[in-house]
């Protein structure tokens, strides 16, 4: 070991210990005064991604309890079918709840299975609890739980969490329990919400008001999953309406993700022409070339990424051709079935910022990867 005139400054040990795993940091710090200062400083622990592959027992667990208190962003991982990894997430979200005021952000991500019948109320009431505690928090991302959301987590988090800024619940589940009146009075608590993440039903015509009203603070993206029955069976959402959201927000950015539950008629429903669409996934059981074809006649000015997943015709290199013409703004373009050449001819010659695409001109091996533009 140094001897201590000969050690590295506290910041510089800190920038070294904030690459390593946690256990390994967890170590450093039992090692001498000085690791364990550089190892606990509050720096170390304003942004920090936990991956709850281990149990919280130990020397990792005090080590990760005391410096809680420091967390301003936080990413946590847990694999919900493995009892272990999801009673750490648990017991680190409620430990959260009532040590962690600096809360700014907070990122869930499960991986692995969910196991079957799963409602996962223990991790949800520990969210629930976080909302409740944590006022100055300004992110919350829970697009990663496999886990049915309902208006009770939304209600708590709009009056326990007034400086909410992003809130995504656009998850992956094929039920949606988040009704319209309460994004409403979200939007309501929450005046400095700029972005936000549901499944269709949960938006209605009120809530788009409320977005268009002059007091509104800038709005900048709304994130659209559309895949649930309850999706299928929403309202229909006036042009006129998205066309005065526009007009009070030009800068506001709508991500579509359209999946194959949807009939032919509700797809048609959602596809409104003042919708200022930037980003557009196509995963539909029906007809996929006249989505594309209306994106190309009516979001040219807007649309910046295209995800297509449906089979080969005729029909569908027309309209993707048509879109690369009209759409000279397009950064990626992702068709995940063979296309004909002309279809790559056409985005290469139209879409000159286009950055990465996948568009095979035969089938290859999945999974896929794209062609990066230099």
């Amino acid at each position: 070991m140094a001897e201590p005139k000969e050690q590295l400054p506290e910041e510089v040990l800190a920038l070294i210990f904030r690459h390593l795993p946690l256990r390994d940091r967890a170590a450093a710090a039992h090692v001498c005064r000085a690791w364990a200062a550089a190892a606990t400083c509050s720096s170390m622990w304003h942004h920090t991604n936990i991956s709850c592959h281990w149990e919280l027992e130990g020397m990792l667990r005090s080590y990760v309890f005391a410096c809680l208190d420091h967390v301003h962003d936080l990413r946590l991982d847990f694999e919900p079918s493995r009892k272990p990894s999801r009673s750490a997430a648990i017991e680190l979200l409620t430990a959260l709840a009532g040590r962690a005021p600096g809360l700014r952000s907070l990122c869930l991500k499960c991986h692995g299975e969910k196991p079957l019948f799963d409602a996962g109320r223990d991790v949800l009431g520990a969210v629930h609890a976080v909302c409740g505690a944590a006022r100055e928090l300004h992110h919350l991302d829970l697009r990663g739980l496999p886990f049915t959301l309902d208006d009770g987590l939304v209600l708590q988090a709009a009056h326990g969490c007034p400086e909410l800024r992003s809130l995504f619940l656009d998850n992956r589940t094929l039920v949606g329990s988040v009704g319209p009146s309460s994004v409403l009075e979200l939007l309501e608590a929450c005046p400095r919400l700029r972005a936000l993440g549901l499944h269709l039903a949960s938006l209605s015509r009120a809530a788009l008001e409320a977005l268009a009203a002059p007091n509104r603070a800038p709005f900048v993206l709304l994130a659209l999953r559309c895949e649930c029955p309850e999706d299928a069976r929403a309202s229909p959402l006036p042009d006129e309406v998205w066309a005065a959201v526009r007009r009070r927000h030009p800068g506001l950015a709508v991500e579509l993700e359209l999946e194959p539950a949807l009939p032919e008629e509700s797809v048609t429903r959602i596809l409104q022409p003042s919708v200022p669409v930037a980003a557009l996934r196509l995963n539909l059981s029906g007809d996929t070339a006249g989505p594309v074809r209306f994106a190309a006649r009516h979001y040219a000015k807007t649309l910046r990424e295209l995800e297509v997943r449906a089979a080969a015709s005729a029909a569908l290199d027309e309209a993707l051709e048509e879109l690369a013409a009209r759409c000279a703004d397009l950064c990626e373009a992702h068709c995940f079935c063979v296309v004909r050449p002309s279809v790559l001819d056409a985005f290469r010659a139209h879409c000159p910022r286009l950055r990465s695409y996948t568009l095979k001109l035969k089938r290859e091996p999945h999974p896929w990867r794209p062609t990066l533009v230099a």
